[in-house]
């Protein structure tokens, strides 16, 4: 326990000093590129706050393509800072180029954070999670003539089986649909966005 203690503290430790340099790196380039006072912490603070958002979506397991898309960028902007104070740079005659590419940044990273922070799951997601309850829910019982006078009702079908991630996607359809109209979402329609089946569907509805 203690050993593994010690390995915690260490790692911890390696991360804040890392995270304390390329902080003060990213600092420094702003500053250089004309943007005093506290315009210069900010920049920092915007990179670093767009990896974490890219790598929460990573993690997530939806619209990986984005997650990587935006991770990329804002580990290469933390990378460019890193190397060009580095002394490959003069920070007292920083070119033009770099100057629009760090007066740019604000508006790249509030795109980057809002898509990220917006994206829903593909159509294609929901559909497949449909499917895959359909496999698992128990069939209906075939269609007959008509039962005799004196036979016994049939016993009740069981409800299908749902999956917790269709629940949730469904949960957010129906906010979604709340905040635009002000009511609640009805089976039908969330039937249509989904692409299930009607029983399929009420099972959803009864859940949200």
């Amino acid at each position: 326990m203690r050993a593994y203690l010690a390995r915690v503290d260490a790692v911890l430790v390696q991360a804040v000093i890392a995270a304390a340099l390329s902080f003060a790196h990213l600092h420094d380039l702003a500053s250089a590129a004309g943007q005093a006072g506290w315009k210069a912490w900010a920049y920092p603070v915007s990179v670093d706050l767009l990896l974490v958002a890219a790598w929460k979506r990573l993690r997530s397991g939806s619209s990986k393509a984005a997650g990587w898309c935006w991770f990329v960028v804002a580990l290469a902007a933390s990378l460019g800072a890193n190397i060009a104070t580095a002394g490959l740079l003069d920070l007292g005659n920083v070119p033009a180029w770099l100057r629009i590419l760090v007066a740019g940044w604000p508006a790249v990273a509030f795109l980057g954070g809002t898509l990220l922070a917006h994206t829903t799951p593909a159509p294609e997601t929901a559909s497949a999670l449909a499917e895959r309850a359909e496999a698992v829910s128990v069939p209906a019982a075939p269609a007959t003539a008509g039962p005799p006078a004196d036979a016994e009702p049939e016993p009740k079908q069981p409800a299908p089986h749902v999956p917790a991630a269709l629940v949730n996607h469904a949960r957010k359809l129906a906010d979604d649909h709340r905040a635009r109209t002000g009511a609640p979402i009805d089976t039908e329609t969330l039937r249509a966005r989904l692409g299930v089946p009607a029983p399929l569907a009420d099972a959803i509805a009864s859940r949200l």
